[in-house]
């Protein structure tokens, strides 16, 4: 059988990466928004997973937040994707280089939801791998975080009282192809 090389798009279509807190929606919207454009979708915590063969919360207790962080950006800086949604952890944003790939790759989405939400949401986030530093609380977290997210967006959608059908439309309106 000969060998038939698959051609790539000459001008390959950028990637949406969805960044926010826990809980704001980014894995269900990821995989809303890649059904919808017909996109391949990648899931950054789960991609650290299976890299390390354990539980996202099991990276966490084996290697500490430090080392954890320091995985997250390496494995994101490291990407190298066209026509997929991203689903980023939460603490990806604290990554100086996995955000400058991911705005290489193309437009950055930041999933708004309000503290009361986030909380409510996330609950006492045991087991979810939450990284988030001795004695802060959800609320310092969230406070900290959010400056970051701005700052790295492109685009902000409000997911705290839209349905997530609704919120693919609003991030599909703002999203330019051509």
């Amino acid at each position: 059988m000969a060998f038939v090389p698959i051609m790539r798009d000459e001008n390959p279509l950028p990637c949406i990466t969805l960044v926010g807190m826990a809980g704001a929606g980014k894995s269900t919207l990821g995989e809303l928004l890649a059904d919808r454009l017909g996109w391949g979708r990648l899931d950054t915590d789960r991609y650290m997973e299976s890299y390390y063969g354990l539980p996202l919360q099991g990276v966490m207790d084996t290697y500490g937040l430090k080392e954890f962080l320091r995985i997250e950006e390496r494995l994101v800086s490291e990407l190298n994707l066209t026509r997929t949604i991203v689903s980023t952890g939460g603490s990806v944003i604290y990554g100086q280089r996995a955000v400058a790939r991911l705005k290489e790759l193309g437009l950055v989405v930041m999933l708004d939801i309000g503290e009361d939400t986030f909380i409510r949401r996330v609950g006492d986030a045991e087991n979810r791998g939450l990284a988030i530093g001795p004695g802060k609380t959800l609320r310092d977290l969230y406070l900290e975080r959010q400056p970051l997210y701005r700052a790295a967006a492109d685009i902000t959608v409000s997911t705290d009282t839209s349905t997530p059908e609704e919120c693919v439309a609003a991030i599909l309106e703002q999203v330019d192809f051509s």
